[in-house]
């Protein structure tokens, strides 16, 4: 497909035609007649083993916990092994080789799910980490990529948890050395739930939380009890206390019924975190985390699953009636403690926000797929692989089987932490089989290019 500009893309969309459903979809006029609202939350540096409800013990995540105990779990979720290509691919429902230019920066020319829910007729917001840009050179460009009000810290310019820089709306404001990050950002979403509680409204809810303090300024003071940073379990359980002010506000306005939740994060745990300052250097300790009994290390950074395979829940409560009478699988909602085990690529999320919102995705190459079908229970269209990308390394996996370009090949289930790689030369006569098709989505990738 050609590249259009966003200009041309509205042109050819029909701007505001929310009733447009993506071709291959089948809904209904019962399910198209109040499209859901959208809370999308995206964790910063957190792991699955993270999440009490993935099985880890060693960090408080009740209301994360609860939301997959009475929605959906998903089990093989994949990002990018760190941010900045993460929050492009998901953005945009395209790989890197497509976009990614480097750190930091998403091509104006690209469609956003930000852009094709606003001229759906949604109300659109993020709050948090944009990092995208340098906002003091262009203030308004998360407003211009498609995120109506907005309020981000500025990256590289000051902090994002005490005291933090923000730019809202496209303006500058510092607050006071009291005032805690995490608390604007996410007051700064539930305000804008309360005032659009007619929706339909999505908001990305872009936290700060888990990730390190910043490292690429000052060093500023501590911000911890006893003269130290704050730990990562205070981070990370901090998260699922934002989380659960979320889901609080939604309840409290009586929007549950009518709001999918969706909870990812954008790469895995880190291996190490600052924790102090000692001679004016930083100091980082390991990240000691447990999954049941196993030490798990952290990958971010790596493109293994401890920094790729990432949680994913969704919540979408049935009306209370249909709970009562146990129909969890209605229509449009979540059923209850479900465990997906379909694959979902980063890429799918663009496509599955214009299903919901009955619109059409953008005419240019899109690599992911809807999983609206999965998030009301249904078996879907699940995809037979996903691809990723980093530092010139990358995979074509399946659920079994994962191969490098440069011709690893694992088999996940029994060599998960990809010790031993299985090379052409050593190929047993299933592994060739599985070698060949996973090259050929690479041979079939590489024409795509351009």
């Amino acid at each position: 497909m050609k590249n259009l500009d966003r200009r041309d893309f509205l042109k050819v969309m029909g701007l505001g035609a929310a009733s447009f459903a993506v071709p291959g979809c089948k809904s209904s006029s019962k399910e198209m007649r109040k499209r859901p609202n959208i809370v999308f939350i995206m964790a910063d540096d957190v792991g699955r083993e993270v999440l009490g409800c993935y099985g880890g013990t060693s960090y408080k995540t009740p209301n994360l916990d609860k939301l997959a105990e009475t929605g959906i779990r998903f089990t093989h979720c994949y990002s990018s092994p760190v941010c900045a290509p993460s929050r492009v691919k998901i953005m945009t429902g395209r790989y890197g080789f497509r976009n990614y230019k480097r750190w930091g920066h998403i091509p104006p020319e690209e469609i956003t799910f930000g852009h094709i829910l606003k001229d759906a007729g949604y109300a659109t917001a993020l709050a948090g980490k944009w990092q995208m840009v340098l906002q003091k050179k262009d203030p308004d460009h998360v407003t211009k990529m498609g995120f109506e009000r907005n309020a981000v810290f500025g990256w590289h310019e000051g902090p994002r948890y005490h005291g933090p820089l923000i730019y809202e709306n496209g303006k500058l404001r510092q607050e006071a050395e009291d005032k805690y990050g995490p608390d604007i950002f996410c007051q700064f979403i539930i305000d804008f739930i309360k005032r659009n509680k007619d929706g339909p409204f999505l908001a990305y809810y872009s936290m700060a939380l888990a990730h390190a303090i910043s490292n690429d300024l000052k060093i500023p003071p501590p911000t911890g009890p006893g003269g130290r940073y704050q730990s990562y379990k205070e981070l990370a359980e901090y998260m699922d206390v934002l989380v659960g002010r979320i889901v609080s506000t939604l309840d409290k306005l009586n929007l549950r019924e009518n709001t999918l939740i969706l909870y990812t994060a954008d790469n895995g745990t880190p291996r190490e975190f600052i924790t102090r300052v000692v001679n004016g250097k930083y100091k980082e300790e390991p990240i000691s985390s447990k999954l049941g009994d196993k030490t798990v290390v952290g990958g971010k950074g790596k493109l293994t699953d401890a920094g790729t395979r990432v949680p994913l829940i969704a919540n979408w409560p049935a009306p209370l009636e249909t709970r009562k009478e146990q129909a969890l699988t209605g229509p449009g909602t979540t059923p209850i403690g479900k465990v997906c085990d379909d694959l979902i690529d980063f890429s799918d999320f663009m496509p599955t926000f214009a299903e919901l919102a009955g619109t059409k995705v953008p005419d240019v190459a899109i690599d992911g797929r809807s999983f609206v079908p999965q998030l009301r229970g249904e078996k879907g269209n699940p995809r037979d692989w996903a691809y990723c990308q980093w530092e010139g390394k990358a995979w074509v996996r399946t659920k079994k089987w994962k191969l490098y370009r440069d011709g690893r090949l694992y088999e996940m289930g029994k060599d998960p932490l990809e010790k031993s790689p299985i090379l052409p030369g050593n190929d047993t006569a299933d592994s060739s089989v599985v070698r060949k098709k996973l090259q050929m989505v690479f041979d079939d990738l590489k024409r795509t290019e351009g």
